[in-house]
């Protein structure tokens, strides 16, 4: 029997429509947490009750954790869901709920401390005895950081202590470099994260980025489901993810997954969480990057080939139940692929593109999912992330879901405003793509100059 009736989503867009919907198969009433800019969205249509938590601007709104607990209150909820973003990562919104007698749909203050500075949490994982990439403690200049990358060897990845979602990251690949960019990435990153502190790691060129979505819960049970692969990126961002990943054998996706149990059980996790690695390509050996102690964009294709629930897994061990599978009970079936649709015009340097969706004819294919908040005439607005929609294809097999994607592309009719859509197809059209022929640095290294190259012979034609 649930303990929980009431959920206060401290989120909006297509992860609010994704909480509510697992809301309401479990039976528990959610309160949609909107902004005014989002009064009439379609979460807070969706929702049994919607309050209004300030301005458009997140910083007066959604990341404003008083508000939130007090409009959790008001509205008699007795949880809240932070979703992914905003404040999911943030100790103080879980210590404030605490204090409130309010339960977090998430892990614990602990749990996300442990995971959420990079330093502490190679720490943990070196003593866990899982490898992590050769890299350096916190570096507090520019002379530090040219000693220790010495020692490291270049090319090098500086990075946010503090960091995490792909920012605060240069690939450094000089002294000459790492002396221009090291104080304004510091400045850069004190700004987005309150903290400036700068670590360096060794930067792998060939490399894939896997991850393993684990759940964790009270009673000490943590069980795998699988990776996925999320390679295909532009500026540490992703954009297309995949699971199983195309690179990785049975016996590396053993070694990958009770590696991250072995991570979770360390800091006795509770929630859903995902423990990412990379996975050096010409070697074979794989490294701990990070854990997002948090639900991640792209669950839904882990879902989708394992039948698992994760929204639902997370509401049910946040109301003090079990995970209601064993290890055995998870099997792999088929493939599936997520193409995240963005609001966003790729020929203008992918600059976001608000406004008001004059058309939206969504594909309508068996073995299509798509998440999202947009409809025909929806206005959006220019304060926010430029995700429109997760478009899931499951296949029988990779090739099947690439053909699924492909179609499925071609069937998405938007209008209105400037969309990914055509930069999907062409990616997903890549005979390396297809291949699965690809690392971390493909889109960025391969595939963009090609396209720049290509528009400037058409415009000196």
């Amino acid at each position: 029997m649930n303990k929980l009736s009431r959920v206060l989503i401290a989120n909006r867009g297509e992860i609010a429509i994704r909480i509510i919907k697992a809301c309401k198969r479990l039976g528990i009433e959610s309160v949609a947490a909107v902004s005014e800019a989002d009064k009439e969205s379609l979460p807070a249509r969706m929702a049994d009750r919607a309050v209004c938590i300030g301005p458009p601007r997140p910083l007066e709104s959604y990341l404003k954790i008083d508000t939130l607990v007090t409009a959790c209150r008001g509205a008699g909820a007795d949880a809240i869901h932070p979703g992914y973003g905003f404040l999911a990562e943030q100790p103080a919104l879980v210590e404030a709920c605490e204090k409130c007698d309010i339960r977090f749909i998430g892990p614990t203050a602990d749990n996300i401390q442990a995971m959420g500075n990079k330093l502490w949490a190679r720490k943990t994982v070196d003593n866990c005895g899982v490898p992590t990439i050769p890299g350096s403690e916190k570096v507090k200049d520019v002379k530090a950081a040219i000693t220790g990358a010495e020692k490291i060897g270049y090319p090098l990845l500086l990075k946010a202590a503090a960091g995490g979602g792909g920012r605060g990251m240069q690939v450094v690949d000089t002294p000459e470099r790492l002396k221009r960019v090291f104080d304004t990435l510091s400045t850069e990153v004190q700004a987005a994260f309150g903290d400036g502190s700068l670590y360096m790691e060794h930067f792998i060129p060939n490399a894939r980025h896997i991850e393993i979505q684990i759940l964790g819960d009270l009673f000490g049970n943590v069980l795998y489901l699988g990776e996925r692969d999320c390679s295909v990126q532009r500026r540490y961002q992703k954009m297309i993810e995949e699971a199983p990943s195309p690179v990785v054998s049975d016996e590396l996706r053993v070694a990958l997954c009770e590696a991250a149990v072995t991570i979770a059980r360390s800091i006795k996790y509770r929630s859903a969480g995902t423990v990412e690695f990379i996975l050096n390509q010409d070697t074979g050996q794989f490294y701990f990057l990070e854990m997002n102690t948090r639900i991640q964009v792209e669950h839904p294709v882990t879902e989708e080939i394992t039948g698992v629930d994760l929204v639902q897994e997370q509401i049910r061990i946040a109301d003090d139940q079990p995970i209601q599978y064993a290890q055995e009970d998870i099997q792999i079936n088929g493939h599936a692929m997520e193409c995240r649709i963005n609001a966003e015009s790729p020929s203008s340097g992918f600059a976001p593109s608000p406004g008001r969706i004059e058309r939206w004819e969504p594909p309508q294919d068996n073995g299509i999912r798509l998440d999202t908040h947009c409809y025909t005439g929806y206005v959006i607005p220019p304060f926010y992330d430029s995700l429109i929609a997760k478009l899931i294809i499951t296949g029988a097999n990779r090739k099947q879901a690439i053909e699924r994607m492909r179609t499925a592309l071609d069937q998405f009719l938007i209008s209105g405003v400037d969309t990914n859509i055509a930069f999907h197809q062409m990616l997903l059209k890549h005979p390396d793509f297809e291949k699965g022929k690809i690392n971390t640095r493909w889109l960025e290294d391969t595939v963009l100059p090609n396209i720049r190259r290509m528009q400037g012979k058409k415009s000196t034609s």
